[in-house]
């Protein structure tokens, strides 16, 4: 398995369905996430940081079948702006 870390750009949901076939760029390489796919949405937004660890398939994509968010995710900074009010 490979593992990459890079910023997070480009966020696109191709298939919806129990489990949801997700898009995204990690710093120009296109990566496709379909296990925890609704808690990737959930966690990680454009711009942020994270760690992913994978295979490449036949197209050069990226599948990820493990990730992690640097520092802060996505549920956490609203969390902490819901507090704040």
């Amino acid at each position: 398995m490979k593992s990459m870390k890079g910023y997070v750009s480009k966020i696109r949901v191709l298939k919806m369905s129990k489990t949801p076939l997700v898009r995204f760029s990690l710093d120009d390489v296109n990566c496709l996430i379909a296990a925890h796919s609704l808690n990737f949405l959930a966690e990680v937004d454009e711009g942020m940081q994270i760690v992913v660890a994978g295979e490449y398939n036949s197209r050069k994509q990226f599948v990820v079948r493990k990730y992690s968010v640097i520092g802060k995710t996505k549920i956490m900074i609203e969390f902490e702006n819901i507090n704040v009010r």
